[in-house]
């Protein structure tokens, strides 16, 4: 690859590396990955990392090629999310397809409340409210931060569903989800609260 190409692809590959690139977040940079795909993609291959992108969609993200993933080490970290993040990145995935098959509108946008009423249903009662809440906004704080909501007040009340959810809770998971959903049921009669980890 020529030096003016990898100083070209630089700004792109840099914001990839740090996290999702948004078409609406940062027109200028999706134009030059739309122009510089070739070599973005050439670059990416060298370091065993391949491109994902949904251009209907307006997003793009780095994931690691497959046959790479065991004879180098992983530029793309894998994370094992917790239950009660797992349960509520499903019932948004779910809500999204019910989103797009019964609505014109493409933005999907929540109240928090919305999301708290999704998944009271899987944990136990809990006398201490106040607590069960704070351990809700701080899951769905994590899956702010993995890229998959954003929200759209000051307050962090609302907030809107991304697409790129779609990329990593797939159409087969989705067929499936019925009996996930009666794992995470039984699974919510023992659960006390647990945190993310690295894998």
């Amino acid at each position: 690859m020529e030096s003016n190409d990898t100083k070209n692809i630089s700004p792109v590959v840099i914001h990839l590396m740090r996290g999702i690139l948004y078409k609406e977040e940062k027109p200028l940079l999706w134009e030059s990955l739309e122009r510089l795909e070739g070599p973005v993609r050439d670059y990416l291959q060298i370091l065993g990392l391949e491109l994902g992108i949904s251009e209907s969609d307006g997003y793009a993200y780095l994931k690691s090629r497959e046959e790479e993933e065991t004879s180098q080490p992983r530029l793309v970290t894998r994370r094992r999310l917790s239950y009660p993040v797992s349960l509520i990145l499903a019932l948004l995935r779910r809500k999204l397809a019910e989103h797009e098959s019964a609505s014109g509108e493409t933005r999907l946008i929540l109240e928090v409340g919305e999301i708290y009423d999704m998944v009271s249903a899987f944990f136990p009662s809990s006398n201490n409210e106040v607590k069960m809440l704070k351990r809700m906004d701080a899951h769905v704080q994590r899956i702010q931060e993995l890229g998959f909501i954003r929200f759209l007040d000051k307050e962090k009340n609302k907030l809107e569903v991304k697409r790129i959810l779609k990329s990593f809770v797939d159409a087969q998971w989705l067929g499936e989800f019925d009996v996930k959903l009666k794992e995470y049921l039984d699974h919510g009669e023992e659960f006390e609260g647990d945190d993310d980890d690295d894998a």
